[in-house]
Parts: structure tokens; sequence; C-alpha cells
């Protein structure tokens, strides 16, 4: 992003230390160590003030928390930096530099300049001599931005794509482990078979050593080793995960496909994988269950809805174990005692510790584990009694086969259930918004019983709260830098007024493109914003400087919007040159910078052309006192 703003300070003070050589060139008059600080003196208080404000606009990037912030503050902090350094550099070495290299200019403006001073002056004098179209037509670009701006879609991160594919699969909760592996087995061998660009796949059933993973036995991750893409049959990715649906949609499994980055963000987000979970809270399963399952019914209905699915948490049998009182207390023993008993065979009963070496190895007895597998041969444990006998189980407890939940999920001292949907071809926050809607229509919560939304949608909540409050923050210290420059509210006003009229283009430009408003999009406008005062910082402190040598108003803005036009359009034009290369990029990682290189480039058109045209007459009417004005 700072490409192109690192050169902005170098720009205007180098273009001023030009011109006044070439007007010093015919007299000669004073020495040519003079004529550059004296040129560099004019300029040193708006370029300061520009760059000042260009880091403060991004000053709020560095409040943004959670994955947004950690992807985002490192930009605003390198900008800082960057941006203050030049700014020293623009004003030191920059002049020297120039003292030594700028040896012999000509008076004569080059083609270029010249050309377009020649297409400017006249629309200059057009819009000066008719201000109330003008001001009109730049209010009605704004009302067109307005308009618009509701029908741009918000999402938190474009998706990123990595290259790699994951797919998710879920079979029944009462899956045993070897069920697992030769219906993994089976999926494996169908997508190797039936789509040609999947060369390989590793597969991960249950959780891993650590626990630091925690799934069934009935949750696969499904690694697929892909092709290079030159050899892919199928144009791009998505119709590769349309063609693996395909294969996928014969087998009795669920799925649903992730990226390795982004299903481990999504899970240390929230827990599960998706760009939104909805998570019912409350305190019976059975009921938690069933409202799961009919609000996966209404999310599947909702347009751009994928991958919907609830996680299966009913259908593993259990083994029950009433203990008859009565029964057991006539044995010498009370529930407790045969807890622990039935704990001891199954779970085992450390005994004590063995060193080995460095190795501390924990002794630990426990009954067969045969027993934990048949009914028959649980109800035949014995457990000890206190006289040193042993009853059978059965004698003293009543077993029973229950159905039950795979597991028990909590979250804020709640049970809860959880629907998980990926989104695509619309954008994320509309999509919650109506899948609110319909849940708000179709569900009836119990007394009890609450929603929440997570993922993506959280973390886009999350940061557009935060950006709500500091960016006025840091608008209002905007406010106070101009007003320090200038010395005037009239003028800081008229300086902030060009920031609407800059957001304009980048509005109409994610409309356009079909991008949705993200954080990147955010961080776009962020700088727009600053490229946008610094512009008119140059412009109104030459105006107030021309006005006071006595010049009238109306030559004043036309004198001075005409000696500026170089150094504004240079600045403009070398931070859309910088951001070119992030529009076009199409490696990974391209997905975050699009929307941020759309944004400044269509917002610094609107920009420089409202800048050139509309600052200039809101100068002339508004930007001196009307005494002033008028005797001028």
């Amino acid at each position: 992003i700072a490409i192109g703003l690192l050169v902005d300070a170098a720009v205007v003070v180098v273009e001023n230390i030009v011109q006044h050589l070439a007007q010093e060139g015919a007299t000669r008059r004073l020495p040519r160590l003079h004529v550059v600080f004296r040129a560099v003196r004019e300029v040193a208080v708006p370029t300061l003030a520009g760059v000042g404000i260009i880091i403060v606009v991004f000053l709020p990037l560095l409040s943004l928390q959670g994955l947004e912030g950690k992807l985002f503050a490192p930009v605003a902090l390198t900008i800082a930096f960057a941006l203050a350094t030049s700014l020293l550099l623009s004003l030191t070495v920059i002049p020297v530099l120039a003292s030594w290299l700028v040896r012999r200019v000509a008076h004569a403006e080059p083609w270029l300049p010249r050309t377009l001073l020649r297409l400017y002056a006249p629309l200059l004098d057009r819009a000066l001599g008719h201000g109330r179209w003008v001001l009109g037509a730049a209010a009605a670009l704004l009302a067109l931005a307005l308009v618009l701006f509701p029908f741009i879609g918000k999402t938190f991160m474009p998706t990123m794509d990595e290259g790699d594919i994951i797919v998710g699969i879920e079979k029944l909760p009462s899956v045993s482990l070897e069920q697992t592996a030769a219906l993994d087995a089976r999926i494996q061998a169908a997508l190797m078979q039936q789509v040609p660009e999947v060369v390989g796949i590793v597969a991960r059933a249950g959780s891993d050593e650590l626990g630091l993973d925690p799934m069934g036995l009935n949750q696969t991750d499904t690694f697929l080793v892909l092709k290079p893409r030159a050899d892919w049959t199928v144009p791009d990715k998505s119709a590769l995960i349309d063609k693996l649906r395909a294969v996928l949609d014969t087998l009795p499994v669920r799925y649903s496909f992730t990226q390795p980055i982004e299903m481990r963000v999504s899970e240390m987000i929230i827990g599960a994988r998706g760009d939104l979970a909805i998570k019912v809270y409350g305190p019976d399963l059975a009921v938690l269950d069933t409202l799961a399952r009919r609000i996966e019914s209404l999310v599947k209905a909702v347009p751009g809805s994928q991958d919907v699915y609830t996680v299966q948490n009913d259908g593993v049998q259990y083994l029950r174990v009433l203990v008859d009182r009565l029964a057991a207390g006539r044995q010498g023993l009370d529930v407790e005692a045969v807890q622990d008993a039935l704990r001891a065979q199954l779970e085992g009963q450390r005994a004590g510790t063995v060193i080995d070496g460095n190795r501390r190895i924990p002794v630990v007895l426990r009954g067969q584990g045969e027993a934990a597998l048949s009914a028959a041969q649980f109800a035949a444990l014995h457990i000890a009694k206190p006289d040193g006998g042993s009853v059978p189980l059965v004698e003293i407890a009543r077993l029973q086969r229950a159905d039950g939940p795979v597991k028990i999920e909590r979250e804020l001292g709640s049970r809860y259930s959880v629907v998980i949907a990926n989104v695509a071809g619309r954008d994320l926050v509309g999509f919650v918004d109506e899948v609110r809607a319909r849940i708000a229509a179709g569900v009836t919560l119990p007394a009890g019983y609450r929603l929440g939304f997570g993922g993506q949608f959280e973390n886009q909540q999350r940061a557009a709260a935060r950006l709500s409050l500091v960016v006025p923050l840091a608008l209002g210290l905007v406010f106070v830098i101009l007003f320090a420059t200038f010395g005037s509210i009239r003028q800081a006003v008229l300086v902030l007024s060009n920031v609407p009229f800059a957001l304009v283009g980048g509005v109409v430009a994610l409309w356009l493109s079909g991008e949705y408003l993200s954080v990147p999009a955010s961080v776009g406008f962020i700088a727009l914003l600053g490229i946008a005062v610094l512009n008119g910082v140059v412009l109104v402190s030459y105006f107030n400087q021309l006005h006071a040598e006595g010049l009238p108003a109306r030559e004043c803005v036309r004198q001075g919007a005409c000696r500026r036009l170089r150094p504004v359009l240079m600045t403009a034009s070398i931070t859309a040159f910088g951001l070119i290369p992030l529009l076009f990029a199409s490696g990974p990682g391209a997905e975050v910078q699009r929307p941020l290189a759309i944004v400044v480039i269509g917002g610094l058109v609107t920009a420089t052309a409202l800048t050139l045209v509309v600052l200039p007459l809101l100068y002339l009417r508004f930007g001196q006192p009307k005494a002033e004005v008028s005797r001028a």
C-alpha cells in the first residue's frame, strides 16, 4: 500500500523546487541554495500536515482485535513508520539532492503537464462560472454512492485460495473404528478413481494423541493431494469441488469442504469449521437436537448456503448400571463402593510407580478389556465385598441399554448444539440477516433457550463496530491537525468536505467489480481518506499563500489550482500505479489484496477530479470570510 504513498511528500517538495528554480532561472537574483530553501519552506507545513494526517487515519487499524488485528495492525505500523521516515527524508535529504542534481531547469513546462493544463484550465473556468451546476453534479454523485452502498455485500475477509482442499467427513456417531477405516478407504478409492486431479489422500480419523483436535471416531479429516493446476481437466477450484461433491453424494456420509489454514482459524474462533456457526444454548440435549435440526432445514433453504449440517450427537448406545440399594446393602456395599469397583475394572486403579532411569512409569491394575465389549461378561463381573468375598454384579444391579449423546459440549456455562454452514455466491452479512429472519419466523425457542451466531460473521461484526467507533475519533484528530495548520475552522471543514467525494469512487468501484465490503476494503477507504486530505491541504495552503500576496479571490483559486495541478496528479497517479500490481495479482493472498486496490484506485479517480474542480469552487465561496471575498 505504501509504495505509492512513500513518494508523495518528495513529489510535492521536488515539484515546488523545480517551479521556483524555473522562475528564478530567468532573473538569477538569488543564490541557488536560497531558492531551494524558500521552495521547501513554502510546502513544509502542508506536507507535514498531509503526511501526518495519512499516518493518523491508519491508526484505527491498531485498535482491531482478534484475527483482523493480527493481520492489519502490522500493516498500520509499517505504513506509519515508513511514512514518517519518508517525510523526514523529503524535508532534509531530498532538498540537498535536488540542489545537486537539478541543475538546469527549462522555463517551459514539459509536454504532458502542458497538455493537461491546456485541458484543465478551460474546464476550471467553466466550473467557476457555473458553480451551482458543478456542486449539484457533485451532490448527485454523492447521492449515487449512498444509493449503491446498501447493494454492496459485506463480509469479513475474502476467502483466500490456499491451493489445497480438505474434505471433512462425518458418519453415524455409533460407528466403530474399524467401520470408520473401511468407509474411509471406500471414499478414498472412489475419489481417486473418479477425480483424476486427486493424486493422493492423507486421512485422519478421531483425535490425535495430544487431544488438541477433539474429534469422534465418526469424523475424518481427508487431505487431498492435487495435481499442478496446469494438469487439471476443470477450469478452476470451484469446478473441482463440484466434481468432488458429485462423488461424495453417492456415499452414505455427510461432508464439508475447507482448507488447512481456514479450518484451523475457524476452529480457534468458534470451535467449529465453517463460515457461520449457529449455536443453540439450553439445558436439555433432546430439545437442543430438535431445534438444531429445524434450524438446519431452514438454513439449507436460504440461497447461498453450502455444506449445511448439524453435528450428530445422538445414536450411541450405553450400558446403564442401576444399583439395587437394598441388595447391595445386604452384601455390605453401597453405591459409591460399586462405582469405585467398576471404575477400577474398566479404567484401572493406580498401584504405584516404576522408576527406570529418568522415566517414571505408572503401574495401573484393571480388569480384562473384553468385559467392556460384552454385556454378558460385564454383568458377570465380580465386586469385592468388605468381608473378603465377592458377588456378581448382576445380583446387586440391573443392566439396561440406553441411547445417549456422543458428547456434551458446553460454552458460557450452558450446553449447546451447533449448526454449521458455508456461504457461496453471496455476501456473509446479507446471508446471516436472511437466516436470522427465517429463524425468527420459523423457530420458537422455549424458555431458557437462546441462539448465538459465530464464525466469520462474528469477526465482521466486531471489526465493523470497532472501526465505526475509532474512525470518527481519527477524523476528529485530523480536524485538529487541519485547524492547527490553517488556523481556521472554516478551511479545516473545507478540506474535510473533500473526504465524502473521495469515497464515491471507492463505493462505485466495489459495486462495479462485484467485490464485497470487507476489512481489506475498509483499509482501502482509510488510505483513500488520507490521500484525499493530503491533496486538499496542498491546494488550500497554496490558495492561502496567493491570497496573502493580495491576489483577488477568483485569481487565487484559478492560479493556485493550475500551479498545483502537477503535484496533485502526480501524487494520485503514483499511488494508483503502485497498487496496480495488487489489482491484477493472482497468487496466494491476491483475494485479500484486490478489494483494497479496487477501492483506492477507484476512489483516486473521483477524489482527484473533485479536488481539482469542486474544492476550488468551495474555497471561492466559503474559504475566506465574506467580507474579504467581496473586497477581493
